[in-house]
């Protein structure tokens, strides 16, 4: 860290603080040179996650359509608000953690039925209803006996 009153490319740290909810960490600084001290601030660095949605079309991940529906998925059934939003905050963590800037919103949606399955299992039959497209009765008995059997 360069030292804004002298330029000397060495520093100490003296002290960390967590700030912003820990966000961000504050650190207080002095100079190997100068001896003159100096507050830095270290922020965590989210890349934007890009969908890539079924027409090939390009869009920056947006939880608000996620949650949108689950919303739907959930209707009248038991499932609280902070549940759907620790559900999209652990897709939202795995999309970051992976190395993969890009992915298709088939990956998302099987992402959301994996965790929706454990939660409440009439949301996920109406989420996958959506999300598969299903065509026809047969399809959606045979979403169910797969559900069934585990």
């Amino acid at each position: 860290m360069k030292c804004p009153f002298c330029a000397y490319e060495e520093s100490r740290v003296i002290d960390s603080r967590p700030t912003d909810e820990g966000e961000r960490i504050r650190r207080r600084r002095e100079c190997l040179k100068c001896q003159k001290r100096f507050t830095t601030y270290e922020i965590i660095e989210n890349l934007p996650v890009i969908v890539i949605k079924k027409d090939n079309s390009r869009e920056p991940f947006n939880r608000e359509k996620v949650l949108g529906g689950l919303m739907r998925a959930c209707e009248k059934r038991p499932v609280s608000i902070d549940m759907l939003e620790h559900l999209i905050d652990d897709i939202e963590a795995n999309l970051q953690n992976s190395l993969d800037r890009e992915v298709t919103s088939e990956k998302i949606g099987e992402l959301v039925m994996d965790r929706l399955k454990g939660i409440d299992e009439v949301a996920y039959v109406r989420f996958a209803s959506v999300y598969r497209q299903f065509k026809d009765i047969d399809t959606f008995m045979s979403e169910l006996n797969k559900l069934m059997k585990q």
